[in-house]
């Protein structure tokens, strides 16, 4: 087959669909992958064939919606952002239904939901592949409103409800549009397709671990929690200066806010994390990301910066991870069975703060606006307390004999046989 993935993000964002693409790939596919510009060289790296969305994904980020979608810390800011994404929103239909063309199947990320209508258009299926749990249950509540008060089962229910419903707001007026001009008119019954993706022909698979979040027994029958899609970067290679501050002291502390952090910040928190990490007696890796966090004139032998490593190497050899709680950051940090503190800035990021403290395998979160030096190392000393590593070992063994990747392509390859 012929299959078109459709996602639209970060590099946190993008890297699981890489994991699951490779994974069709080696099943005998031939996989098209649309994304923003800046991701061609890792793409076509991974035996892809590009199709290219405009706009890039870090000029968006800085700029002043998604500035405000960034920093949005409760469903209500989270809606008026989502609201303003809808003319970004509008200018990358156009690219992401041109990439659909000639599929024989076609796999998106939830905030790409052209690709289910252009799946119903060429008469192919479709598969809604969600980085984190969205369909609604009473088992939990979505993950915006995940740290909030806890109300009930019904309100669980509801709050899945809102937020699809807040998806679907931002996507629903450009996919229309995208759609008169492609045939003249809309489908009929237009509306919400999250909730339609529920047959064996369109299922959704979400990638996060059933220890996690166990899969709930009120989804419906074709919505699986496959466990995590993993990149394994098998040939990749630290530099020699990455690999000599490894090997020449006890396992360091990661500290990394992904590849979409506050610039006006990044300083400020630099120098406030190597203050905390400077307390604690640990040494650390500093991860610089595109924009979120920076080098400072702080200089120490325990402290080494690097721009970017792959989670999926580099996680298993720290001693903790410190990070901003994106679903992707989260997910490798469990996964290499060390424990995590979270600074949540936005959106889900306080969910998965959240949950790492549920589960045991890190200390209560530190929201972006209360982090001190002081709340920061007496965190980071509280998860590399024996019990919490202890735990976080077990979960990530655990997860680790989950096959994510293998799981999702059985049910993709399944939707055509």
């Amino acid at each position: 087959m012929l299959i078109t993935i459709l996602a639209a993000g970060s590099t946190g964002d993008t890297i699981p669909y890489i994991a699951l693409g490779k994974e069709l790939i080696k099943n005998g596919d031939r996989v098209r992958f649309a994304t923003f510009k800046n991701f061609e060289g890792l793409i076509k790296s991974h035996g892809f064939e590009f199709h290219p969305i405009q706009g890039d994904v870090r000029e968006v980020a800085a700029g002043a919606v998604g500035q405000q979608a960034m920093q949005a810390d409760n469903p209500l800011k989270l809606l008026l952002s989502f609201n303003k994404l809808r003319d970004l929103a509008q200018e990358v239909q156009k690219d992401l239904f041109e990439a659909c063309k000639g599929a024989d199947l076609i796999i998106y990320h939830p905030g790409c939901a052209v690709g289910y209508f252009a799946a119903q258009e060429f008469g192919i299926p479709s598969v809604m592949a969600s980085p984190f749990p969205m369909t609604p249950t009473k088992a939990f509540p979505s993950l915006i409103f995940y740290d909030l008060p806890r109300l009930g089962q019904g309100f669980n229910l509801t709050s899945h409800k809102i937020f699809e419903q807040i998806m679907w707001m931002a996507a629903a007026s450009p996919v229309k549009n995208l759609l008169k001009r492609e045939f003249g008119t809309t489908p009929r019954n237009f509306s919400s397709p999250f909730s339609k993706q529920t047959s064996k022909r369109y299922p959704t698979i979400v990638s996060c671990s059933n220890h996690v979040f166990a899969q709930p027994d009120d989804y419906p029958k074709n919505v699986t929690h496959t466990g995590y899609w993993v990149l394994e970067e098998e040939t990749w290679q630290p530099s020699i200066e990455l690999a000599t501050f490894l090997n020449s002291g006890k396992a360091p502390v990661y500290v990394g806010f992904g590849s979409l952090g506050n610039k006006d910040a990044a300083e400020q928190t630099s120098k406030l994390v190597m203050e905390a990490i400077l307390k604690t007696g640990q040494r650390a890796i500093l991860a610089t990301g595109w924009s979120g966090i920076s080098k400072s004139d702080v200089d120490s032998d325990d402290i080494f910066f690097i721009d970017a490593a792959p989670h999926a190497w580099l996680f298993p050899r720290m001693a903790a991870v410190v990070h901003h709680g994106g679903a992707g950051t989260t997910a490798a940090g469990l996964r290499a069975g060390v424990p995590s503190v979270i600074i949540p800035f936005s959106n889900d990021q306080f969910a998965w703060g959240r949950r790492v403290y549920e589960l045991g395998v890190g200390p209560n979160p530190i929201p972006r606006k209360k982090l001190s030096i002081d709340n920061l190392s007496n965190a980071i000393q509280s998860a590399l307390s024996p019990e919490v590593k202890q735990k976080a070992a077990e979960i990530g063994e655990k997860i680790r004999a989950e096959n994510g990747v293998e799981t999702a392509a059985k049910i993709i390859q399944g939707c055509v046989n």
